[in-house]
């Protein structure tokens, strides 16, 4: 498992092999993140949807630009972040060492008309606070999450916060394909080196 070590902490991102990942983010799998703890710098959010009449319309899909999620007190920019040849070649990646999201750019983007899965991945920091720490609470089942885009403004509703082993974490099925569906992934606070805690969500209906 390859790492680049950080202010004496490591920090990783695997990656499925090279031809899974799709042009244009098509496909089924892909990236499969394994963020570890470390320490950086923080962030940003905001913006509107468009309405007709009473009825809220999503807009188109878009790159996402910040993702909050009030109950869990996070509210974060998000970075786009594109694995390398060489990196997909190696299935290994290591994402910047900072407290913003970043998108992997090679799947979906959240948003009408949405054709695959937004990836959303965010270093958790050991030994201080940092707003993916506290993606690890399975009470955030039901809470809301809100997603910008330079188009506008997304509600999501989380379905589920799982924990998966890093080395089985592509095997997992958070890699098949659900046109906006938005998945987070980080590190997992009780084991940071072993575990990562992905938080699934769909619109809010």
């Amino acid at each position: 498992m390859p790492a680049v070590a950080a202010a004496g902490l490591a920090a990783a991102l695997f990656l499925a092999p090279s031809n899974a990942v799709p042009p244009n983010g098509g496909g089924s799998t892909a990236v499969v993140p394994s963020v570890l703890p470390s320490t950086g710098v923080p962030s940003a959010a905001g913006s509107p949807s468009a309405t007709a009449g009473r009825r809220t319309v999503p807009p188109v899909a878009a790159a996402p630009t910040a993702v909050s999620i009030d109950a869990a007190d996070l509210k974060v920019r998000v970075l786009p972040l594109t694995p390398s040849a060489d990196e997909l070649a190696s299935e290994s990646l290591v994402p910047p060492l900072t407290l913003d999201a970043y998108w992997l750019t090679s799947y979906g983007v959240p948003g009408a008309g949405s054709t695959n899965t937004t990836y959303i991945v965010g270093h958790s920091w050991d030994g201080r606070d940092a707003p993916f720490n506290r993606l690890s609470d399975e009470s955030l089942v039901g809470k809301a999450v809100t997603v910008t885009t330079a188009k506008g403004t997304l509600k999501y509703v989380v379905d589920s916060v799982t924990t998966h082993d890093k080395n089985t974490l592509k095997d997992s099925d958070i890699w098949n394909v659900v046109p906006n569906r938005v998945v987070l992934i980080s590190c997992y606070t009780e084991d940071p080196w072993g575990k990562n805690v992905v938080v699934t969500a769909s619109p809010a209906p």
